[in-house]
């Protein structure tokens, strides 16, 4: 039996989020790292790199829906000593990923300059989002599939292998970055492109790693199990996970997306600025992204098992330890943000929007990471639909509302006044929700269990 089902809860939690300590702070320095590069270049191109952020994030939210998916039934059949089953899925769900990316591929070229001119770059920040976004897209099968393969990776409750190579792909990153954006290092300058370049190489180098751990260490990977019957029957679990995880969390780049439009209104500089602080945000939530990244893995497992006692445990200890991280980051973000503002740019302008937004809504942080907890814990007890339920209730009922409201009232601020009451109420009913979801498949779970009693 899996160590995630029997050892103590929140030791093993630790455990498992340690090791991925580095892995999400190397992957969230992918976004640093190349804004900090793209910056050197200028405010019209830090400006491109922010209009690309939001149509990343939904392309990425995407197939992480599908890797979420993966991850999740590959961890509930470890949990339930079905090694066979979880083999089979991992690599029907890699088959998965190849075509979602090469479908991605096709229309992501065709749509470059009518999606990035509606979100309302013109000029010379579009012709610089194009070519930023032409060279991302022909390195989207790799990137795509990566994604889906450490997740699953993730899944098997292995983490250090998947930290140590996010923290390889990271470093590699940085270096390419240097070297292909400014020409250094014997390599060509290609600017803006040449972070994309970039990114795409230390993912190829990340997953052949992965690939290499599932099938010659871990013995996860079965070629003859790509068979027609098998391949439909698999891909129509993962599907059913994918598709509600992945319709729940594109509402959160899309909503981006148009955030992003709103802002476009006060200038480049307002974009650049919310592009940086997206990105420091990123990295402010890395520590509990990291216990999120732990907790879909260990929920699942458990219910394979049948220990909600042990799941809820785990939601309930997370979340508090989510809202004192919050109050911490505010506190620290209140003392050292003009500082860190400095390192992205000397654009006073964008400074200034940059402070303000940092300001106004980190009070939230807490809170969001609450909301992303209780999505975490229904989707490991296969309920996708709720979580997909609560990224409605935040996007769509709080945060685009209030955003419009806010920008009529304050006009700029007020976009980020109505982030912060959005943070704040999509917490609260986070909470409550995944108690009622979380009540409601113990006693489901308990009625079973009397039920087979009595017949024995």
């Amino acid at each position: 039996m899996s160590k995630l089902v029997n050892d103590s809860v929140f030791p093993t939690i630790v455990k498992m989020a340690l090791p991925m300590l580095a892995g999400t702070f190397s992957m969230t320095m992918y976004n640093i790292t190349n804004a900090w590069f793209v910056s050197r270049l200028g405010t019209s191109a830090l400006a491109a790199i922010s209009f690309t952020f939001p149509v990343v994030m939904l392309l990425m939210f995407l197939t992480r829906g599908l890797g979420t998916g993966a991850m999740t039934l590959v961890a509930h059949a470890i949990g339930s000593n079905d090694k066979q089953k979880a083999s089979e899925l991992i690599m029907h769900a890699i088959l998965l990923a190849v075509l979602f990316a090469i479908v991605l591929t096709a229309a992501g070229i065709l749509t470059i300059r009518p999606v990035f001119s509606g979100l309302g770059a013109t000029g010379a920040v579009l012709d610089i989002t194009e070519q930023y976004m032409f060279i991302w897209y022909l390195g989207a099968v790799i990137m795509v599939v990566q994604m889906v393969t450490s997740d699953m990776l993730i899944g098997t409750g292995n983490t250090k292998a998947i930290s140590l190579l996010m923290v390889a792909g990271t470093l590699l990153n940085a270096v390419l970055d240097y070297g292909l954006i400014f020409g250094k290092l014997g390599m060509p300058a290609l600017g803006i492109a040449g972070a994309a370049v970039a990114t795409i190489i230390s993912q190829a180098v990340s997953l052949a790693g992965a690939l290499y751990i599932l099938y010659y260490r871990m013995k996860l990977i079965d070629f003859y199990s790509v068979k027609a019957g098998p391949i439909f029957k698999s891909l129509g679990k993962i599907l059913k996970f994918g598709i509600p995880g992945a319709l729940g969390m594109i509402l959160t780049p899309i909503s981006s997306a148009l955030i992003t439009k709103m802002v476009a209104q006060y200038g480049d500089s307002a974009v650049a600025a919310c592009g940086v602080a997206t990105r420091i945000e990123m990295f402010a939530f890395m520590i509990p992204m990291t216990v999120g990244m732990s907790l879909i893995p260990f929920i699942a497992q458990n219910y394979g098992a049948g220990r909600m006692d042990r799941i809820r445990k785990a939601r309930n200890g997370t979340m508090i330890f989510a809202f004192v991280y919050g109050l911490i980051i505010s506190a620290v973000f209140f003392i050292a943000i003009d500082s860190v503002a400095g390192l992205f740019s000397n654009d006073l302008a964008v400074i200034d929007v940059l402070r303000h937004y940092i300001f106004i809504t980190c009070a939230g942080y807490g809170f969001l990471e609450i909301h992303r907890y209780a999505g975490f814990s229904v989707t490991g007890i296969h309920e996708p639909m709720q979580a997909a339920f609560l990224n409605i209730i935040r996007v769509v009922i709080l945060l685009i509302p209030l955003s419009i409201l806010g920008e009529n009232l304050f006009q700029l601020n007020g976009i980020f006044f109505g982030r912060l009451a959005t943070d704040i109420l999509a917490g609260v009913a986070g909470i409550i929700w995944s108690g009622m979801v979380l009540a409601s498949k113990d006693r489901i779970m308990s009625e079973r269990m009397r039920t087979a009693f009595t017949q024995l």
